[in-house]
């Protein structure tokens, strides 16, 4: 479904993204782990192509991104539902205009499809009837609930997560977690989710890589990324602080 070749990206002279390779299989929930800063993110923003690579190519399902015009890349962009960290909701924007927003943008549905649409996008993640609440009455679960609505509202191929953990309590963490796993299943998605939480990785990956310094140093099950003989990956995954660590 998606080939990472050879992909460098450098963000103010700093190389973040150095020659890294990866394949994605279609249906494949992929987890991408990685201390904080390492370029998970700039990962994730290079394969949606928000961000242009220096090198290397992104190729998803024959098309490679990095060398589209704006219009193709704009129609592969609706195939593909991406959940920001923050979840990046309009402040301004009902919940049903943010989860509806793509497809009022870039589609051809009229507006009692985009309504209907909006309603099982919400539905299916847990959330009925609050099309008319604004992002400021919702609490930090539902925001997250609510960004995951509009990354599938366009029934997209493949769903990016962008620490889809972050920000949120323990309880709800778990309860995202199990929702992105019936997602996958239900909706038949590839995923590629980016994170530091292993409790997180373990629960909702198909496989699981890490980067570090740039490149991607190991793929396995979760078991064989538990069992790794990589230091690197070991001390990551327990969380160890002995030894120097970077990128």
């Amino acid at each position: 479904m998606i080939e990472i070749i050879n992909l460098c990206k450098s963000l103010d002279e700093q190389r973040v993204l150095k020659n890294l390779n990866l394949t994605i299989e279609k249906g494949e929930t992929c987890v991408i782990i990685g201390r904080s800063g390492c370029g998970k993110t700039v990962l994730l923003k290079t394969i949606v192509g928000l961000l242009k690579p220096d090198s290397g190519q992104v190729i998803i399902e024959n098309h490679d991104i990095t060398r589209v015009d704006e219009r193709e890349l704009n129609r592969l962009r609706l195939r593909i539902g991406l959940l920001f960290q923050s979840s990046a909701l309009f402040d301004s924007l009902s919940v049903g205009e943010n989860v509806g927003f793509v497809l009022r943008e870039h589609s051809d549905l009229d507006e009692a499809a985009v309504a209907k649409r909006v309603k099982e996008s919400l539905e299916l993640v847990g959330l009925e009837g609050v099309e008319e609440q604004l992002p400021a009455e919702l609490s930090g679960g539902m925001k997250k609930r609510v960004g995951l609505a509009r990354a599938i509202c366009a029934r997209p191929d493949i769903i990016l997560y962008d620490e889809p953990t972050t920000g949120v309590d323990p309880i709800m963490a778990d309860a995202i977690n199990t929702l992105i796993r019936r997602l996958h299943d239900k909706l038949e998605v590839t995923s590629i989710a980016v994170t530091h939480d292993m409790v997180s990785a373990y629960k909702i990956a198909d496989r699981i890589s890490m980067l570090y310094d740039g490149r991607i140093i190991e793929s396995g099950t979760s078991e064989e990324i538990k069992n790794s003989k990589d230091p690197i990956v070991q001390q990551f995954i327990t969380g160890a602080a002995q030894g120097p660590i970077t990128g």
